[in-house]
């Protein structure tokens, strides 16, 4: 029999790989935005690491996960450099690496004119919402850019303050002010790495830490009205969405705000 009419044993198609685990982490995760967001990483199938200060509230979140064997705890403290650093020695030796951070940790301040501002006060807006981010950012510069394949990405939490005060919103309003230039410089000097930075920018986000917001806000003409608030969940679903972008594609800045909310204008 010639081999041209040789019957050949029949052979499988070799399975294919499965995809690789996509590691994030989320500061901030036991409440609000971080925790909406991490559990709708895990929900796109991602690993996510939920920080944050208290690990009450972050096993709380990680047991509502829909996959609670993705979902882990990892308590630290963003403010303070020993602990930044060994929330990502022990990401690198669980993980070995990091595909995602959202830096979501924050504080809002209350609205004091600022010849009345304690120090304090504009000390624990920036040591949480930009020094916390700062060290976040450089962990994971470090670890991404030795990683194998190279690269990641970082979502910092702006808002838009960033754009636009509240009356007496000082130290808040400056840090996320400054977020915004770590987020471009970072994005710059992230490029020769595949470390894509991006910012999401948000506005009037039904959370516990806005329930004021429904109640009535001090506007810029001194009257005090209540605003509308948006879902949560429209602001995970946009962290997913840059997530999930490859990382030659960045959302460098996006806002997500409340439609009716009084940002655009004047008032």
């Amino acid at each position: 029999m010639n081999d041209a009419t040789t019957p050949r044993p029949f052979a499988a198609p070799s399975p294919a790989p499965a995809p690789a685990a996509r590691i994030a982490l989320v500061t901030g995760a036991g409440s609000g935005v971080g925790r909406a967001s991490a559990l709708a990483l895990v929900a796109a199938g991602w690993t996510v690491v939920f920080s944050g200060r208290r690990l009450a509230a972050l096993e709380d979140a990680c047991a509502a996960a829909t996959a609670v064997s993705r979902a882990v705890a990892l308590p630290a403290d963003v403010t303070d450099p020993a602990s930044v650093a060994a929330l990502f020695a022990a990401v690198r030796e669980r993980f070995g690496r990091l595909d995602l951070l959202f830096n979501n940790a924050g504080v809002f301040t209350a609205g004091v004119p600022i010849d009345e501002l304690p120090l304090d006060a504009w000390r624990a807006a920036v040591d949480t919402n930009l020094t916390g981010a700062f060290l976040c950012t450089r962990e994971a510069f470090r670890l991404m850019k030795t990683q194998q394949p190279r690269g990641g990405r970082i979502i910092n939490n702006g808002s838009i303050s960033a754009h636009a005060p509240r009356p007496n919103s000082a130290p808040y309003t400056a840090t996320k002010h400054a977020m915004t230039g770590l987020t471009r410089a970072c994005a710059l000097d992230g490029r020769a790495f595949d470390i894509a930075v991006g910012q999401i920018d948000i506005g009037n986000v039904a959370t516990d830490m806005t329930v004021a917001m429904a109640e009535g806000m001090p506007q810029a003409d001194g009257s005090r009205r209540a605003e509308p608030r948006m879902d949560v969940q429209h602001v995970a679903d946009t962290v997913v969405h840059m997530a999930s972008l490859p990382l030659g594609a960045n959302v460098l800045f996006t806002t997500v705000m409340a439609t009716a909310m009084p940002f655009v204008g004047r008032g």
